[in-house]
């Protein structure tokens, strides 16, 4: 399939029901209230019937602010899960000891823990992420990782599988005019198109150079005056699901959002909760009720004031009984505070569980601490929801780390061997450390464990060539690297 024809409708009609859908949760996710208030002006109800509170038109008045608050919940729920993935970067492991020292270096150059915390963030509140391969010779001298985000990608599918994947981007204008750079990924190239077009059309299909944001391109360009042939029979993209299935689109191969429960409303309750509570304070405040003899005349049109600092007032004349009789009134509501707690709390924790996460991950519930065993059952629901995610990440990013290798040795390092590398994911709780020497000890005093168990317990990162010459050190410094006489050779 080719880039789209000239004028055609943008995002393509099959496609509009998700992007929708994605366009509320980036509204949540990215906690601007404007976006909020964009999304939800013509879809002011929620299912109960109630009015969502980013729905109700607020016109407030010049120079005051809208009072509505947003707790930016959503946003802790997408980072929570890419730190749960990724805070702990994973361990990539090939077999050929050149090919390992080029992956750590390309890896700790291009920051690619970075790189997939975001695209794991991103996935968790759009419902998927792409990872793709680029490269710029004249910036650097290694293929480049980078993340795209789901609604900036037009996909297809075959089996279950990614067959190929259209990214585009809107480019810089100084007029009404929209550029779009669309950018096809296929096996074995890279396709290229700019248009010239329209909010909702894509437009008419101009040469590359007619934009300076990606003129350059221009020259990588193969005889076809839009294709980058890669020399590889595979895509140089792949799509991470967040999680399946897609619970509003069964049987489609797209993720859902951590937000697909759907959390809409108990995000909108909660923000409901916490404007009221303030509401509840702005009203709250002392205010003094005060007769008009109190008051300083300013003149004709200028209005009046109460100097509250004046400490020597004279005696009104006002007969007893009468309104403002009793001077300077104080007023001031309660204020419901544990009433808005309690409320916000229950939404709080009702959209964490329904997100698939425990409340201690959010730092709700008992704070004592804990060894790394404790806080693993006290978390089995977030561990669970982190095991499931990692299941979908091991294997394209296994995908497409070999792929990133197979182009360095094209284009940057000859001699690479490239292999798919192995995806370890790093323990999202560290082993307290006295805990596993316990542990260790228990198992020593039984027999249980030799040497080369114990080193990967205690260094789970190292490599093969590290752990043995570990286990090399510690068996010449307790002796037990000489050999035993018995064992020379056979008695008489």
């Amino acid at each position: 399939m080719p880039l789209p024809e000239n004028n055609a409708p943008w995002p393509p009609p099959q496609f509009g029901a998700l992007f929708r859908e994605m366009r509320v949760d980036d509204a949540w996710y990215s906690g601007d209230p404007q976006r909020l208030a964009a999304v939800y002006r013509n879809s002011n109800q929620r299912r109960d019937g109630q009015r969502r509170l980013w729905g109700r038109d607020r016109h407030p008045d010049p120079g005051r602010r809208d009072n509505r608050l947003h707790i930016p919940l959503a946003g802790d729920l997408a980072s929570t899960s890419a730190e749960l993935l990724f805070a702990e970067p994973p361990t990539l492991t090939v077999d050929d000891r050149a090919t390992q020292d080029r992956l750590d270096a390309v890896a700790d150059a291009d920051g690619l823990a970075n790189t997939l915390i975001e695209a794991a963030e991103i996935a968790a509140a759009l419902g998927g992420a792409y990872l793709r391969i680029t490269w710029d010779r004249e910036l650097v001298d290694r293929p480049l990782l980078t993340v795209v985000h789901a609604d900036a990608a037009v996909p297809e599918f075959r089996w279950g599988m990614l067959s190929a994947v259209t990214f585009w981007h809107e480019l810089p204008s100084t007029s009404a005019v929209v550029w779009r750079h669309l950018e096809r990924h296929e096996r074995g190239r890279i396709v290229h198109g700019l248009y010239q077009g329209a909010p909702d059309r894509l437009g008419e299909r101009v040469p590359l150079t007619e934009h300076p944001a990606v003129a350059l391109l221009a020259a990588s360009l193969g005889p076809e005056g839009d294709t980058i042939e890669t020399g590889l029979d595979r895509l140089t993209a792949v799509y991470v699901p967040n999680i399946r299935p897609n619970r509003r689109h069964r049987g489609s191969d797209f993720g859902r959002s951590d937000y697909s429960a759907p959390l809409y409303d108990i995000f909108d309750a909660l923000d409901s909760t916490w404007t009221s509570w303030i509401r509840d304070l702005r009203l709250a405040r002392g205010r003094l009720i005060i007769p008009d003899g109190y008051l300083r005349d300013h003149g004709p049109g200028r209005g009046a004031s109460f100097d509250d600092d004046r400490e020597i007032w004279q005696l009104l004349s006002i007969p007893p009984g009468e309104q403002g009789a009793a001077g300077i009134t104080l007023s001031q509501f309660a204020i419901r505070v544990e009433e808005h707690e309690r409320t916000a709390d229950a939404a709080t924790r009702q959209a964490v569980r329904s997100a698939g996460y425990s409340l201690q991950t959010f730092g709700i519930g008992d704070q004592v601490a804990a060894t790394a065993t404790e806080v693993k059952s006290r978390e089995r629901r977030s561990m669970i929801t982190r095991a499931k995610k990692a299941r979908y990440w091991g294997p394209q990013l296994a995908e497409i780390l070999y792929v990133l290798l197979l182009l360095d040795a094209q284009m940057f390092t000859p001699r690479l061997v490239p292999q798919a590398p192995r995806i370890a994911f790093g323990d999202s709780v560290a082993e307290d450390m006295v805990n596993l020497a316990q542990t260790l000890s228990l198992l020593q005093q039984a027999q249980a464990v030799s040497v080369d168990t114990k080193v990967r317990m205690v260094n789970p990162q190292w490599d093969e060539a590290a752990v043995q010459a570990e286990v090399a050190r510690i068996l010449t410094e307790t002796g037990a690297a000489v050999p035993d006489p018995m064992q020379a050779g056979q008695l008489n």
